[in-house]
C-alpha cells in the first residue's frame, strides 16, 4: 500500500478542489446535483448542518411543515433558480452522494465524497437515518459502500466500512421484510472485519477500525452468528491485554465491549468458556484504572457467571479477591459499584454450590481432578471431613489409586494435596492414610519431573510426619 494512501486524512482530502462541472458535461451529475454541490461543497460545518438537518424538527406540527413551510421554501428556491431545492434537504444530498459513488470511479473523487459523508455522520451519527428516507429508497444505498470495501485503497476501505456500519445499523426494522439484501450486507461487513483482524490492510489502523465497526454491528443477530461461524471470537482474545497508551486503551475498551455483546449469545459463550479470554479479562481487571474498561468487564463476567462451568473457572482464577480489591477503591460510578456487588453475590453462590461434597465426590470418581475451588477451601474440608469415611474411605482409596495410575501431572498434584488436606482436617488422618499405604506412593512422586507434583507430594509427606496438630502451620 502506498504510504500516501495509508496516511491520508479526511482534512487533507477535503482540501481538494473537485471539478464538478466536468461531471455535469459528461452527464454523470445532473444540473440539480451540481446546484446541490455548489451550495454544500467547501462550506463551514454550520452551513452544511443547516442544509442536512431537516428544519421540520423545529416545528411540532408536521402538517404545518408540509402545508406552509415547504411551499414557502419552494417559492424562495424557485426565485433563486434552485429547482425547488429546500434549504434543509438532507435526503437529496444523501441521494446525490450515493449516485456519485455508484457512477464515478475516479479515486480522488470517490475519496472526496466518502470524506464528505464521513464528516456528515461524524458531526451527527443520527444523520445515518437519512439513507432510509423514502426519497432515497429507489437507490441501493448499501451497494457502493459494500463494493468499495474491496478497493485496494485503505482510505476508501476505512471510510466505506465506518459509513456502511452506521447506515445499516440505523435502518428501520421494517426494512428487513422488504430489503432481502440486508443480511448479505451484514455478512459482507463481517467478512471484511475478520479479514482485518487476521491480516490488517493498514499496520496501525486496520484492527482499531475493524473493532470499532464491530461494536456497532454486534447488536445484529446475523452479525453475531456470522462472526462466531467465521471463528471471529478467537481473533478478539489476543487484543484483551492491559493497555498503556490512550489509543491502546480505546482499542481495549472496544474489544471488551464486543466480548460483552457476545456474552448474550450462547454459541459465543461456549468459546469464551474454553479459550484464554477469561484469565485475560481478569488480568485486565486487576491492572486497569479506567472505570469504563472495568465496568464493561464486570458486566461481561456477571453475564457469564452462571453459564456452564464458567462460575467455577472465575472462582479458581481468583475473581472474588479481585472484586474485593476493586470495591476497596474509591470508584465514582454507582452503577459499577452495584454491578460489583451483584458479581460478588453471584460468586459467593457459586462457591457454595461448588464446595459441596457430592460435587467433589463426582470429580474424584470420574478422575477429573483439577484445581476446582473446594480443594483449597478450608470450610469445605471442615464441614465435609466425616463424609470421607463413607464406604470404607472409598474417596481416599480412589485418590491413592490415582497416584499409581495417572500420567496427568495436574491430577497427581491435586491427589497429593487432597491427601494432605485429609491429614490436616481429620482427627485420625495420619493414621488412616498410613494404614492405606499411601506414604510410599507419595514419596515416589517427590522426584517427579513436574514441579507442581513434587511441591504437593512434599507437602503431603510433611503433614503425614507432623500429624494434624502441626500440619496447619505448613504453607499451602
Amino acid at each position: 500500500m502506498p504510504a500516501d494512501q495509508a496516511e491520508l486524512t479526511t482534512d487533507q482530502v477535503l482540501k481538494r478542489d473537485i471539478p464538478w462541472e466536468t461531471y455535469t458535461t459528461t452527464k454523470m451529475i445532473s444540473g440539480t446535483g451540481l446546484q446541490l454541490l455548489r451550495r454544500y461543497d467547501n462550506k463551514p460545518s454550520s452551513e452544511k448542518a443547516q442544509l442536512l438537518d431537516s428544519i421540520a424538527k423545529e416545528f411540532s406540527s408536521e402538517t404545518l411543515y408540509h402545508s406552509i413551510i415547504l411551499p414557502l421554501l419552494a417559492v424562495i428556491a424557485c426565485r433563486e433558480g434552485l429547482a425547488r431545492l429546500s434549504c434543509a434537504d438532507g435526503p437529496a444530498y444523501v441521494r446525490l452522494f450515493v449516485t456519485i459513488l455508484r457512477d464515478i470511479f475516479k479515486e480522488e473523487t470517490v475519496e472526496y465524497v466518502l470524506a464528505l459523508v464521513d464528516e456528515m455522520l461524524s458531526g451527527n451519527p443520527k444523520r445515518a437515518k437519512l439513507f432510509h428516507e423514502k426519497s432515497v429508497a429507489s437507490e441501493d444505498a448499501y451497494e457502493p459502500f459494500l463494493r468499495l470495501l474491496q478497493n485496494g485503497n485503505w482510505f476508501i476501505q476505512e471510510k466505506s466500512c465506518k459509513i456502511l456500519s452506521l447506515v445499516v445499523s440505523s435502518r428501520p426494522k421494517s426494512e428487513d421484510a422488504v430489503n432481502t439484501n440486508v443480511d448479505d450486507v451484514l455478512r459482507g461487513l463481517v467478512e471484511w472485519i475478520c479479514a482485518q483482524l487476521r491480516q490488517p490492510s493498514h499496520p496501525t489502523r486496520g484492527i482499531p477500525v475493524a473493532i470499532n465497526c464491530l461494536t456497532i454491528l454486534l447488536k445484529e443477530p446475523v452479525v453475531r452468528s456470522s462472526f462466531v461461524k467465521a471463528d471471529g471470537v478467537k481473533l478478539l482474545v489476543p487484543l484483551i491485554v492491559p493497555a498503556s497508551t490512550q489509543q491502546s486503551m480505546q482499542l481495549l475498551y472496544e474489544t471488551c465491549l464486543c466480548v460483552w455483546l457476545l456474552s448474550y449469545y450462547e454459541p459465543a459463550i461456549e468459546y469464551l468458556a474454553t479459550s484464554r479470554s477469561l484469565p485475560r479479562l481478569i488480568d485486565v481487571l486487576k491492572s486497569s484504572k479506567k472505570e469504563k474498561v472495568i465496568r464493561v468487564i464486570v458486566l461481561t463476567l456477571k453475564n457469564l457467571l452462571n453459564k456452564g462451568t464458567i462460575g467455577a473457572q472465575l472462582v479458581d482464577l481468583g475473581l472474588p479477591q479481585v472484586v474485593q480489591s476493586l470495591k476497596a477503591q474509591a470508584l465514582s460510578d454507582e452503577d459499577l459499584l452495584e454491578a460489583l456487588n451483584q458479581l460478588e453475590d453471584g460468586l459467593k453462590d457459586n462457591i457454595k454450590k461448588l464446595s459441596s461434597f457430592e460435587k467433589y465426590k463426582q470429580e474424584v470418581l470420574l478422575g477429573h481432578l483439577d484445581w476446582s475451588p473446594m480443594h483449597k477451601d478450608s470450610i469445605f474440608w471442615r464441614d465435609n471431613i466425616t463424609y470421607f469415611e463413607e464406604n470404607d474411605f472409598q474417596i481416599l482409596r480412589v485418590l491413592i489409586t490415582v497416584l499409581d495410575t495417572s500420567a496427568d501431572p495436574r491430577a497427581l498434584a491435586v491427589a497429593c494435596f487432597d491427601l494432605s488436606q485429609f491429614i490436616q482436617y481429620h482427627p485420625a488422618g495420619r493414621v488412616i492414610v498410613t494404614d492405606l499405604k499411601a506414604k510410599d506412593r507419595v514419596m515416589k512422586l517427590m522426584n517427579h519431573e513436574n514441579a507442581e507434583v513434587t511441591k504437593n507430594a512434599l507437602l503431603c509427606i510433611q503433614r503425614l510426619f507432623l500429624g494434624a496438630k502441626y500440619a496447619s502451620f505448613l504453607q499451602v
